[in-house]
């Protein structure tokens, strides 16, 4: 072999050498980084991975409190929990995470029916989702057979639950929503305000009336459970368990039979009722109508439901109760009397001669009375039996604005004195300040006269012209104005307990002389049983004694040369009704106050649903007022 071969299969068999030691350095010097990577996890980094790991075997799950019970004052069942099945998503579960929200969405879509509200609300949930691995969900109520088909299908829905829960239920679903307030879904708004920890997993909040006032007693406090689970994420054990506080029960004063009554005699009106216990405060019944089902806001109403709710001309939504603001009319006329005697601008023994109108000066504007030709020599007394505007025309001018508007601010006009309804409204109870603040013009003598009949400026919300005649039955004696009984058994006698804003809180009214109460009582009576009241024939045959005023209330101006006919006028501008009273008349048990929109006459609108209402709740069945004398005792 020549040397030059031999030369040339040596430099072949040095490269093969370099090129075999450089692979063996490259493989020792992987190995060596696989070895030390693996000694670096295994040894080094061990206990970090290991809580990793256990983090996902195990998993701290937030468990909803049982939301407190809503009885009325006789144990009745006002707002309670049911069980209902729900489909849920967790989000980082699915079959390719997050991002196949929409796939498995449309594979549920061909198992149940979902809409696209449904849809559209499960991804608003699903940003307002705060921790991971949470299910959101997706539709509410589900029947047996989606049930059933879920479940069957359930190994190729990853990351898709069915979920049972609690969700609110009112039993009385037809006119108590202004009295109670519902729950419903939580929003954006809310969810800020609220604790994350304690709503980690509650999906409902209070948010109108007494569910909204008490959320934070009836909502109670969320439990906790450490689960182990597999790698899909499904549950094997529960390792550790916390078990949730429930809410706080609470009775109201609220009569649910009471209630109902009211609702049936406002069907097809529009108008309020409000009730109240005289001896308490509490309210025995608070009625809007129309009104709305409150178990359709719970787990989401659709926007076609609550579009036709929210653009009604009968406005449902709308509490009249609490945010109505009406002319008193009328009704105000007694507060108006014991203001005119016990200030001295006029005595108790004070007439005038009714034409059937009033002038300011000769030959200017006529007040006009409601009876034409008026009603002859009329003193206190017969002022307020017949109800005769003049006589409040000549006080009023009289007394002009300040002793006026002092007097009605003491028995609750133009405040809020309802300790546990945050929707209530103060209403207008006029001073010459406020005509120049909010309509920049000063006070006239005529605006004395029609704020002495109820009229002008002059607002309340039928909960006022209530609280107003609670005063009056009680001879000045003040009750703060609540809903609440008791919570857990406990009675709550002043809502500030509870360590909330207190409400206004008005002093008793003292007046100079206490006969000045008889005397004005003495008339309330006769509105109701002489043979002139203005409700007689609502007091006719009643085994008690009523005290009652009535009013109506102008909604559209009359010229000075018409006369008004109702049948000539549109339907809403036609006059409200009012009515307010109290019975027994010498010992009460029960205040009310009634208006009905458009209704025509106090006497013949309001009155007859006063007598109704006093009927149902005075000369209820025997066993009944056993039952109350126990439940009495028993607390």
């Amino acid at each position: 072999m020549p040397w030059s071969n031999m030369n040339a299969k040596q430099r072949e068999n040095d490269r093969f050498q370099v090129r075999l030691w450089f692979a063996l350095g490259v493989i020792v010097l992987v190995f060596g980084v696989l070895i030390g990577r693996m000694a670096y996890l295994q040894i080094f980094q061990h206990q970090h991975f290991l809580t990793e790991a256990e983090d996902n075997r195990q998993q701290l799950q937030p468990i909803a409190p049982t939301r407190g019970l809503i009885y009325d004052r006789k144990g009745r069942l006002l707002a309670g929990n049911r069980a209902t099945h729900s489909v849920t998503l967790v989000p980082e579960q699915l079959l390719g995470g997050k991002q196949g929200v929409d796939d498995t969405i449309a594979q549920l879509q061909s198992i149940i029916d979902i809409d696209d509200s449904d849809i559209k609300r499960f991804k608003r949930r699903l940003r307002q989702a705060r921790k991971p691995y949470s299910s959101v969900p997706l539709r509410y109520r589900l029947n047996d057979q989606e049930i059933a088909q879920i479940t069957v299908n359930q190994h190729v829905l990853q990351g898709v639950r069915v979920e049972a829960e609690l969700v609110r239920y009112y039993p009385f679903d037809n006119g108590f929503v202004h009295a109670l307030g519902y729950v419903g879904r939580i929003n954006d708004r809310e969810m800020a305000r609220l604790d994350p920890v304690n709503y980690s997993d509650t999906h409902h909040v209070g948010k109108l009336g007494v569910e909204k006032y008490y959320e934070a007693d009836l909502h109670g406090q969320v439990g906790y459970q450490t689960v182990e689970t597999n790698a899909r994420g499904r549950v094997l054990r529960v390792l550790e368990r916390q078990e949730p506080v429930p809410g706080s029960s609470i009775a109201l004063h609220l009569d649910a039979m009471l209630q109902a009554k009211a609702v049936e005699l406002l069907a097809g009106k529009r108008g309020s009722i409000v009730a109240l216990d005289p001896n308490t405060g509490g309210v025995l019944a608070m009625v809007s109508a129309p009104s709305y089902g409150a178990n359709q806001f719970v787990t989401g109403i659709s926007s076609k439901a609550y579009g036709e709710l929210r653009e009604s001309d009968e406005l449902p939504l709308f509490n009249r109760a609490l945010r109505g603001r009406y002319p008193p009319a009328s009704t105000v006329k007694p507060v108006i009397s014991l203001a005119a005697i016990d200030t001295k601008i006029i005595n108790p023994n004070y007439t005038i001669l009714d034409p059937g109108y009033y002038q300011l000066t000769e030959g200017g504007r006529l007040y006009r009375d409601w009876k034409e030709g008026g009603h002859g020599r009329v003193n206190l007394h017969k002022s307020i039996v017949e109800s005769v505007d003049t006589y409040y025309y000549d006080i009023g001018h009289r007394m002009g604005n300040v002793p006026m508007t002092s007097y009605m601010a003491k028995f609750g006009l133009g405040q809020v004195t309802i300790a546990d309804q945050p929707e209530a409204l103060k209403a207008v109870l006029p001073t010459k300040e406020w005509k120049r603040a909010f309509r920049n013009a000063s006070w006239f003598p005529g605006d004395s006269l029609n704020m002495s009949i109820g009229q002008g400026f002059l607002s309340a919300t039928p909960l006022q012209m209530a609280t107003m005649t609670m005063v009056m039955a009680n001879k000045g004696k003040w009750h703060q104005i609540r809903m609440i009984k008791d919570m857990n058994g406990q009675e709550v006698t002043q809502v500030s307990q509870l360590g909330r804003k207190d409400p206004v809180m008005l002093d008793d009214v003292k007046l100079n002389r206490d006969s000045y109460w008889d005397r004005i009582h003495k008339a309330m009576i006769a509105v109701m049983h002489s043979n002139t009241g203005t409700a007689r024939r609502s007091g006719a045959n009643s085994s008690y004694q009523i005290a009652g005023k009535t009013g109506t209330a102008q909604v559209t101006g009359i010229k000075q040369d018409e006369e008004y006919d109702a049948e000539k006028i549109a339907e809403r501008l036609r006059d409200h009704g009012l009515f307010v009273g109290w019975a027994p008349a010498k010992k009460p048990e029960i205040v009310v106050a009634i208006i009905v929109e458009n209704g025509g006459g106090g006497s013949s609108a309001a009155a007859p649903l006063a007598r109704k209402l006093f009927d149902s709740y005075l000369l209820a069945p025997a066993k009944d007022k056993s039952k109350d004398n126990r439940e009495a005792s028993d607390g």
